[in-house]
């Protein structure tokens, strides 16, 4: 049996049957009934002349919106499951009492520089300080940042302290299990397409047509909509981990070490010995820490840009070809490209954002050995003063083949490169009572 409510939501057994009203809007246009925009000036420094960023198809936003794309990223599907599941109402709008940042990171001159910040929304961290007004007027604005303070515990941390190579000092590492005290940014991807378009170097209706087509044509109107410029992507978002005071971060006479790290499940939370990714992470989170305790500071930045944003399943079936293939340095990045067609889409264009955001003047200690990286920071107008590539010692046995490929391929070493001889005589742990699958 099905219901028609009197707000044109159909529910079938006391569920919605579908999120919207009476009809669908599957695009807008530039003067539609509809369309009456809240205007955003990207890259003006003044919160309030900027303006909210408004994506909500919610009844009241709707024809407000100045923005295309969902709040949540990745998660904005998620989202969706639970409104036709029945478990969130069609027009919640959540409750943001107590939740303003546990630190006021101070405004920075790249928050009003459209050239800086392209990708994430200078002013999402404290939408209630900036756009109350619009709040009380029922619009539904919603935060893309926000900052909390947190406890964390690393295996590798607490062996340090154990052999003596990290101490206790009761303010950022409080006790010998190896307890840190951090503050913690999250961050949702808001990008400023102009300013994207212009980062990579493309003209932006070559763009906004490409991720149209690329997504299965889910959001039209970045073709019928060329007015408004801001886009909320469905893609992971990053966070970051600030060990020590975090208004040390935008303070250029304290010494800052940085790790810049891209999300690897097998290795970081799984521990997989095939890449250094979780070693290199746990040496930067020290780094990081030390450089706290010397006064300075130490930040870790995460990006969800899971296996070189190729994704799992692209990695997996890599490494199957790897190790059937003969897994030989001299034919790492091959296998990739034969698989993806690229070796690499994780693409830096867009990365430093978040250090013009923190207010980063100069990086004292770049722990990576990532030229595309350095190359990103550097051209953003952040200087970068010493490069620290993963001690020897901790690259695992099976991931020679990965961090030797990329050393040859002109990743910053102090160490010795491989010729592409030497290389091919380079090999990884093999597999032969791997499979149970004959081929």
């Amino acid at each position: 049996m099905t219901l028609e409510h009197s707000n044109g939501t159909a529910q079938t057994n006391g569920k919605p049957s579908h999120a919207g009203g009476d009809r669908i809007i599957l695009t807008t246009y530039p003067g539609q009934s509809v369309v009456d925009p809240i205007p955003l000036d990207w890259g003006n420094g003044d919160p309030e002349k900027r303006g909210p960023v408004l994506v909500s198809r919610e009844s009241k936003t709707i024809t407000r919106r100045n923005a295309i794309g969902a709040h949540g990223g990745s998660y904005s599907v998620y989202n969706a499951l639970a409104i036709a599941a029945g478990d969130l109402p069609v027009n919640f709008k959540p409750s943001f009492e107590n939740t303003q940042p546990i630190f006021d990171f101070p405004p920075q001159p790249a928050w009003g520089d459209k050239t800086k910040i392209v990708s994430m929304d200078p002013f999402g961290h404290d939408i209630v300080r900036h756009y109350k007004k619009h709040l009380d007027a029922g619009l539904d604005v919603r935060p893309t940042i926000a900052v909390t303070k947190a406890t964390m515990r690393l295996a590798e941390i607490t062996e340090s302290i154990r052999n003596g190579h990290l101490e206790v000092d009761g303010d950022i590492v409080i006790s010998k299990e190896g307890d840190v005290r951090v503050t913690k940014a999250a961050v949702e991807p808001v990008w400023y397409l102009p300013g994207v378009a212009e980062r990579f170097g493309i003209d932006e209706g070559v763009l906004r047509r490409t991720l149209f087509e690329q997504c299965g044509g889910s959001f039209p109107e970045l073709i019928t909509r060329p007015d408004i410029k801001v886009f909320l992507p469905p893609i992971g978002g990053l966070t970051v981990y600030i060990f020590g005071s975090p208004d040390k971060v935008s303070n250029p006479d304290v010494k800052l070490a940085l790790r810049i790290h891209d999300e690897c499940n097998g290795s970081d939370v799984f521990q997989s010995d095939i890449c250094t990714c979780r070693p290199y992470l746990a040496f930067g989170i020290e780094e990081a820490i030390k450089e706290a305790q010397n006064g300075g500071s130490g930040v870790v930045i995460y990006f969800r840009k899971e296996g070189r944003a190729l994704g799992e399943v692209v990695k997996y079936l890599v490494y199957n070809a790897r190790k059937r293939g003969g897994d030989t340095a001299d034919k790492y990045f091959t296998r990739t490209e034969n698989i993806a067609g690229v070796r690499d889409m994780r693409f830096q264009a867009l990365m430093p954002d978040i250090l013009q955001w923190l207010g980063i003047k100069k990086i004292d200690r770049m722990l990576s050995m990532s030229n595309m990286k350095h190359d990103a920071i550097v051209e953003q107008g952040i200087p970068i003063l010493e490069r620290i590539p993963i001690p020897d010692h901790m690259v695992p046995s099976d991931s020679r083949v990965e961090i030797d490929a990329k050393i040859n391929a002109g990743y910053f070493t102090v160490g010795k490169r491989y010729t592409d001889e030497e290389l091919s005589q380079v090999k990884g742990r093999g597999w032969q009572n791997w499979e149970d699958v004959a081929h």
